[in-house]
């Protein structure tokens, strides 16, 4: 496993990490395979995992919470976070990122995960109905407060995060560290023509999810969908993704990856870490056999023939 710094802080985060959207205490209910899973990770050198209050309504938290205590794994040997923004109840305060909220949630968050502190606290989203400077205080009184180290964005426009973070450094606040965005092959105009050019020079370093387009770059829709596959269950991700165009273009990628002996998922997570401004690659496993798959990716380095390969299939 390789690590990186989290941007410009002190921190360091594995290249590869385990995130819980969608996989535990959802698509994945049982706790002996999560608690193989998470043993298995940490084994290969992996020290982040990723999670947010919203993930299967607090069940994602609570599930690795459990794992976490019963595998007895030193606290300071992880890098755990959350994260604050969409309800969880109808309740009209119980949702964004007010005062209120963020300091209720967050005390919610570590009762659930069983953990005094968390590593990085997350943002969700943007919240237009909290100003900027409520927000910022609020995120910096949390890590002051020793329940957070860090805190970041996820899915902030570019103007949000300079915003916060110019905000932060003017008036002795604590600023965003990290920001959370969807990156991968299929999905990459956002970070690279707006992110990294505020996110690089302020070193605010990306942890970034779905890095595997949700599973689309691994080759396993090359014939359609499969049963039980999550573009088969959900309608919204498989629009966004699942297309003829896309299919040929992973279909492209194979004999790239069988020349340099490796799968499309690694040449897909490899892809994204070559960008310098990427701290780690945010994956969800839903097995051993695919976190070991998804791991060796770290140690893949594309030279620029591969990479100019790349550039070439993806931009037919």
């Amino acid at each position: 496993m390789n690590y990186r710094r989290l941007g410009r802080s002190g921190i360091k985060v594995s290249s590869v990490s385990i995130g819980a959207w969608t996989t535990y205490g959802d698509s994945v209910q049982d706790k002996g395979l999560t608690k193989d899973i998470v043993a298995k990770a940490f084994e290969e050198g992996i020290n982040f995992f990723d999670n947010a209050d919203a993930y299967a309504a607090g069940k994602g938290e609570a599930i690795l919470g459990e794992v976490f205590e019963d595998l007895a794994i030193p606290r300071h040997h992880l890098v755990l976070s959350s994260k604050v923004f969409w309800p969880l109840s109808d309740d009209i305060n119980d949702r964004g990122l007010s005062r209120k909220h963020v300091l209720e949630s967050i005390d919610m968050s570590l009762e659930r995960m069983r953990t005094d502190y968390v590593d990085i606290y997350f943002a969700h989203r943007y919240d237009p109905e909290t100003p900027m400077d409520e927000i910022v205080e609020v995120f910096s009184d949390v890590v002051r407060s020793g329940r957070s180290h860090y805190w970041g964005t996820s899915e902030w426009s570019a103007a949000q995060i300079a915003e916060a973070h110019t905000f932060a450094q003017a008036n002795g606040l604590v600023a965003p560290v990290t920001e959370q965005p969807q990156y991968s092959m299929l999905y990459r105009e956002r970070v690279e023509q707006q992110i990294l050019s505020v996110t690089e020079p302020k070193g605010i370093g990306l942890v970034v999810w779905s890095p595997l387009a949700m599973g689309m770059l691994t080759g396993k829709y090359d014939d359609g969908l499969p049963e039980g596959s999550r573009f088969a269950r959900s309608e919204g991700f498989r629009k966004t993704f699942f297309n003829d165009v896309n299919v040929a273009k992973v279909k492209a990628l194979k004999p790239l990856a069988d020349e340099l002996g490796i799968t499309r998922a690694q040449l897909a997570l490899a892809w994204v870490l070559r960008q310098p401004g990427v701290s780690s690659v945010i994956t969800g496993a839903t097995s051993v056999e695919q976190l070991l798959d998804n791991v060796a990716a770290a140690e893949v380095e594309l030279d620029a023939a591969a990479l100019d390969r790349i550039e070439t299939i993806l931009a037919d």
